[in-house]
């Protein structure tokens, strides 16, 4: 089954814009390195695949933003 999600990681409390855009941009590269086809646009990050590896994605960005020390947790 495929679909699409769009993905919008905001990293509210990374302090100033650019620690801010130095997390997003690990949240992308891990996106970039999934295979999946993507379109990065000015809010969120499109991507299109098997409904499987998506949400295998959205987690792993969610992981890759902590890693990158986004003191947000997911509930």
């Amino acid at each position: 089954m495929n679909c699409s999600v769009a993905i919008q990681y905001l990293p509210m409390n990374a302090g100033s814009d650019d620690e801010v855009c130095r997390i997003v941009d690990e949240v992308i590269a891990e996106i970039d390195a999934s295979g999946l086809d993507y379109y990065v646009g000015p809010f969120e990050t499109t991507v299109e695949g098997s409904l499987d590896a998506c949400m295998a994605l959205v987690k792993r960005c969610i992981e890759r933003g902590a890693q990158a020390g986004c003191a947000e947790r997911a509930s």
